[in-house]
């Protein structure tokens, strides 16, 4: 016990590594883990239909949207650090305001939960290129997402249990506790910003303006384009599985237990990251995005059966963990590094954009067709996706 000095330990413990980032993300994922079930279960119990629950999600979505591209705005005003601490106060609020029951608190505290998701991935991104080099972007990628796995495995069916078992608002709690303790670990970090961000008086850039500039160049485009129908595809059996599951007979338990095992298709994305670099993100993501529009568009003609239907679900989510194997990088491994605060906030528009459009347009669909449509739509755009792959550079 001689040589155990507490304050040593402490300040290695804080030092910013690939461990580091990798808690802070799994962190900040558990207020979205515990709620990605039970938020689209408590929208189709207030709104009554598939149909509405897609058209609240394109609004708030278009809110959210809005939200994330004025993040740059903020970091040049009040530093990452107080941008990130903004989102994770976003997410405290958002959860309670989704535990009141009510529509109008449902659409406000939905907004304050994308809003909340902006910050705190714009932010981390950041911290994350400044402190990993561009080599070891290839092994950190699947290393977060294997370690977020576990909360988006056990968090889907931990919030419905919670809501069925112990109190309706205990779900919606427990998030706001996973959010408060990423912010003080966050605190505790003392993470610094970079001189190329840091707070300035000088008028930001306009938002238009990089937006040309990002998709002026054809690889930023590609992985924006790519990272879009992953998150709509994403966004798609977050928000339709548990309600597909309970149109067809189900109860919510066994609904989220699907959103569950398709999630914890996720530890494997090590194993994907490994195929990635040994034969090419291009030849894994030309697999992954076509094997899962082949299993989801099997979610249709498989509607048969009670069962059939959720397993095409959990086979197509294994085939989407697939793609999580590449993760961000073929957006990290293109930025400048004097792009990178613009550049990362036009990039990660992809999931609010992703979270706008899939709803609008399956509730289009949804006005003409049952829920089994939708994932039939969001195969296609998966097989877009195989194609899209095929101009990866082979490099990568």
């Amino acid at each position: 016990m001689r040589n155990f000095h507490p304050t040593v330990w402490l300040g290695a413990a804080g030092k910013p590594h690939a461990a580091t980032f990798t808690a802070l993300f799994t962190l900040s994922a558990i207020s979205r883990g515990m709620l990605v079930t039970v938020v689209p279960l408590e929208a189709y119990a207030l709104l009554g239909n598939a149909q509405r629950v897609s058209l609240l999600y394109f609004l708030v979505s278009l809110i959210g949207l809005a939200g994330t591209l004025s993040v740059p705005w903020l970091v040049r005003r009040i530093s990452r650090r107080r941008v990130y601490a903004l989102g994770t106060l976003a997410a405290i609020v958002g959860a309670a305001l989704l535990s009141l029951q009510s529509v109008p608190a449902l659409f406000i505290g939905l907004a304050a939960h994308i809003f909340s998701i902006g910050c705190m991935e714009i932010t981390l991104n950041l911290y994350v290129m400044d402190h990993i080099s561009r080599r070891e972007l290839g092994r950190f990628e699947p290393r977060r997402v294997f370690f977020m796995a576990g909360t988006w495995t056990l968090g889907p069916l931990l919030g419905v249990f919670l809501k069925t078992n112990v109190a309706h608002g205990a779900p919606f709690a427990a998030a706001a506790m996973g959010s408060a303790l990423a912010l003080a670990y966050f605190w505790f970090l003392r993470l610094r910003d970079d001189p190329a961000v840091a707070p300035s008086l000088s008028p930001p850039p306009r938002l238009l303006g990089n937006v040309g500039r990002y998709f002026a160049q054809p690889r930023l485009g590609l992985a924006w384009f790519l990272a879009f129908i992953r998150a709509g595809w994403w966004s798609l059996f977050f928000i339709y599985a548990p309600i597909y599951g309970v149109a067809s007979g189900l109860d919510e338990m066994a609904s989220a237990t699907v959103v569950s095992m398709g999630m914890a298709a996720l530890f494997l994305v090590p194993v994907w990251g490994w195929v990635g670099r040994r034969y090419g993100l291009r030849f894994l993501l030309v697999v992954g995005y076509a094997l899962t529009g082949v299993m989801s568009i099997l979610v249709m003609v498989a509607d048969a059966g009670p069962w059939l239907g959720p397993a095409s679900l959990v086979a197509a989510a294994l085939a989407a963990s697939i793609i999580d194997g590449a993760g961000n990088v073929p957006f990290l491994r293109a930025v400048h590094p004097h792009q990178r605060p613009e550049m990362t906030s036009v990039f990660l528009t992809f999931r609010g954009v992703a979270q706008l459009v899939s709803p609008g347009l399956f509730a289009l669909v949804l006005m003409v067709y049952a829920v089994p449509a939708v994932f039939l739509v969001g195969g296609a755009m998966m097989l877009g996706g195989a194609y899209l792959s095929r101009f990866i550079p082979r490099r990568l």
